[in-house]
């Protein structure tokens, strides 16, 4: 069983963000209260109590200090069975690190961080509003490495309009040099809501180029193969299978909670999604109910979110539990749809499991969804 807790706080928003955050933290403390309150809440949800995975998302959990950090593991603790060899994930600003805050997170059986630094560009950093500078983005793997933290990913973004390649290239060096575990690298996109959605719809900022987009993704996935990383899944990178248990779990279908505004639960045969707004959480919570929105999946909702998340990964989509949902066989119903992609070398079937081939996983999202079992 996992346990996802949304921390909805930052210092300041990124130009190309659209989770939910707040950069008041008026509210910090009633919203820690509710999250206690609602992991008390939500004791029953997972068939059983025993916890092998946790991860703090935002937002930044970072920005979280010790008291508040104790009292959401304390409550935890009470709550839950945390099992001894369970992976503990905190994601973590390069500002926010430092020597005490490195022994604060170590005190409550943190092991895992997971570093947003996006660039080890200055000038793409200042671009993206973010809160670190460029010594900061390489200083703070160092000192938590000291720490004795050994268990790190580092979050890159690419595709960032630039002249060349010469930008990521560089960045890929200093990913090298770090001798990182884990690496997760995601293409910008521009989302509406966001100042880049502002400002690309103003003609401040170029469109992401679908080609330059390619060339880095391959430029990406080359040089981190060279360096012995393993592509497990389209945005994420491991050595020595220093897979993210928790994220792993999201995409082999387990059952997970979700906890604290904006926070989505998985039980297998249903969806819930809680409120996305700070002041409303603490309220309903305050009342005793779970400001949450129920969604009772199909079984055509539960085929293609396997699909759309089982694709990604090297583990694919096994065609047994495809049809074991589906009561009936999915490659004779999808027959039309998967010769096309078959015969293009974008797919294959290997020991009865649909996988992505190298070629395909520039098409991931548009081969699940012209597989998609409609009702």
């Amino acid at each position: 069983m996992h346990i996802y807790i949304h921390i909805p706080f930052c210092k300041q928003a990124c130009y190309y963000c659209d989770f939910h955050f707040s950069t008041s933290l008026s509210q910090k403390e009633a919203v820690v209260e509710a999250i206690c309150q609602e992991i008390r809440l939500q004791k029953s949800y997972l068939k059983n109590t025993h916890i092998s995975t946790i991860y703090f998302g935002g937002g930044t959990p970072s920005i979280l200090d010790e008291t508040s950090l104790e009292t959401i593991f304390s409550t935890l603790h009470q709550t839950f069975t945390i099992l001894p060899d369970a992976e503990i994930t905190l994601e973590a600003n390069p500002d926010d690190i430092s020597v005490a805050k490195l022994a604060i997170f170590k005190k409550f059986g943190i092991n895992r961080l997971s570093i947003g630094i996006q660039s080890f560009h200055e000038p793409h950093l200042k671009q993206m509003n973010r809160a670190h500078n460029a010594k900061e983005a390489e200083t703070c793997v160092k000192l938590a490495q000291d720490a004795g933290i050994d268990n790190i990913t580092i979050d890159l973004i690419y595709a960032i309009p630039a002249p060349d390649h010469q930008i990521l290239y560089s960045d890929l060096a200093k990913v090298e040099a770090l001798n990182l575990q884990h690496v997760s690298a995601y293409c910008l996109t521009i989302e509406p809501q966001t100042v880049f959605g502002k400002w690309t719809k103003q003609g401040k900022m170029p469109n992401i180029d679908d080609d330059f987009s390619a060339q880095q993704f391959s430029i990406l996935v080359e040089n981190l193969q060279r360096m012995g990383y393993e592509q497990y899944e389209i945005s994420n990178f491991a050595r020595n299978q220093h897979y993210s248990k928790h994220n792993t779990s999201y995409w082999k279908q387990e059952e997970y909670l979700g906890i604290g505004p904006s926070a989505h639960s998985f039980n297998g045969v249903s969806r819930q999604y809680n409120i996305a707004n700070n002041t409303k959480y603490v309220q309903q919570i305050g009342t005793g109910l779970i400001p949450a929105t129920l969604e009772i999946l199909t079984k055509e909702d539960q085929i293609n979110e396997y699909l759309l998340t089982g694709l990604r990964t090297i583990w694919g989509c096994k065609i047994e539990y495809l049809d074991s949902i589906l009561g009936s066989s999915f490659l004779d119903l999808q027959k039309s749809y998967l010769q096309p992609i078959l015969r293009a070398g974008h797919l294959e079937i290997i020991e009865h499991t649909l996988k992505l081939t190298e070629a395909g996983k520039l098409f991931a999202d548009r081969i699940a969804s012209d597989l998609f079992v409609e009702e």
